[in-house]
């Protein structure tokens, strides 16, 4: 399948390329600012699993340029932004950059410094791990990697502030849904227009009183049951039958736009555009190297019983 061909395709793979976007995924993230203005008052912000950076992107072009760009701009009240990921990321304009694991409390520790001690208004992530086309695998998978978020999100985030993150949505979320209540008061699951998949959107964080941040696996072990009981276990039937909790879903974005499902024609002088940014270290660069370096000895080997 070529170029052309995933133009069509994907209309905001397309479009991503047209207005300089690093992945389509930049669109998900506005979208969801449209609905629920989550860059309102953030002056610092954090971009987990950031590469290749299309989220950090938008922090930069929503937070950081505007600020730059006013008529009294000042270095020392311009917003900061730290992004976050074990691969390198080309630089952008207002966004530092940190390579670590955000499951390590030492990155957490870096995010702060950067932050003069401070913490972040607003921490978004959208990574996934790579799919296995095992649903109940991958969304086991990816709400793991939520709860690694959620763990530097305790340690930076301030309270009052907001958390964005992916999610596949499947029979479990429930239980995911109810282990981020313990920290955010509104939590909502969100289906940009853009997107696939789904986000979640949490806001007003607000960890229980006493909350030791070392304390936090022990703690989403245990939920507590509608009726305030606190011994039931998350995986307890409370969360299923009548006692079923029901999560608020939103959709984002104008219904009347693009559909991320539809193919779009071309014109006949359309042109496809290379990506804007291509990884600079990709985890897969070792494996076409090696298959490079396969195929030049095949094509040798040929070259040489040819001239025999």
């Amino acid at each position: 399948m070529g170029k052309a061909s995933r133009d069509k395709r994907d209309i905001y793979y397309r479009k991503a390329k047209e207005e300089g976007w690093r992945a389509r995924s930049a669109f998900k993230l506005l979208q969801i600012d449209e609905e629920f203005n989550i860059f309102e008052g953030v002056n610092r912000a954090v971009d987990l699993c950031a590469a290749p950076g299309s989220w950090s992107q938008v922090l930069s072009r929503k937070l950081y340029l505007p600020a730059k760009m006013s008529s009294e701009p000042k270095d020392d009240n311009l917003p900061l932004i730290v992004a976050i990921d074990l691969q390198p990321m080309a630089p952008i304009e207002g966004v530092i950059q940190v390579q670590g694991d955000i499951t390590n409390a030492r990155t957490a520790e870096v995010v702060i410094r950067h932050f003069d001690g401070c913490k972040a208004d607003l921490v978004v992530c959208d990574g996934a791990p790579d799919v296995t086309g095992l649903h109940d695998m991958d969304e086991f998978v990816q709400s793991q990697l939520i709860l690694a978020g959620l763990t530097i999100v305790t340690h930076v985030l301030r309270e009052g502030g907001k958390f964005i993150a992916k999610i596949f949505r499947g029979k479990d979320t429930s239980l995911l849904y109810c282990q981020l209540k313990l920290f955010f008061s509104v939590v909502t699951f969100a289906k940009p227009k853009s997107s696939r998949n789904s986000s979640i959107v949490c806001e007003n964080y607000s960890p229980p009183e006493g909350f030791n941040q070392k304390d936090l696996h022990r703690l989403l072990e245990k939920v507590g049951s509608p009726s305030g009981q606190e011994d039931l276990d998350c995986s307890s039937g409370w969360l299923e039958g009548p006692n079923k909790v029901y999560i608020p879903f939103l959709a984002c974005g104008d219904l009347s736009g693009y559909d991320s499902d539809r193919s779009y024609p071309l014109s006949g002088t359309y042109q496809s555009l290379d990506p804007v940014q291509p990884p600079i270290a990709p985890p897969y660069k070792r494996a076409l190297e090696m298959k490079k370096a396969s195929s030049h000895g095949i094509r040798e080997s040929e070259k040489l019983s040819l001239e025999g």
